[in-house]
């Protein structure tokens, strides 16, 4: 992706590399999207389970299974 050049020279002038700091706001940005994701595929398998699943007893499996490992 090209950067303009004078934007490119401010922040060379501040000691910022622009690439790097695409690179990183790209990285910022898959990685929200993908949290969004995932909340909302876990708001969807929520709803599904709801009243299906007691706490209690979903907390007696867990504790089984950390046990017998």
């Amino acid at each position: 992706m090209r950067i303009l050049r004078r934007l490119r020279e401010k922040l060379g002038k501040r000691g910022v590399d622009a690439a790097e700091m695409l690179r990183r706001s790209f990285l910022v940005g898959a990685r929200r999207l993908e949290l969004e994701e995932v909340g909302m595929q876990l708001d969807a398998l929520r709803e599904r389970l709801k009243g299906k699943v007691e706490p209690y007893e979903l907390a007696r499996i867990v504790d089984e299974e950390r046990r017998e490992r």
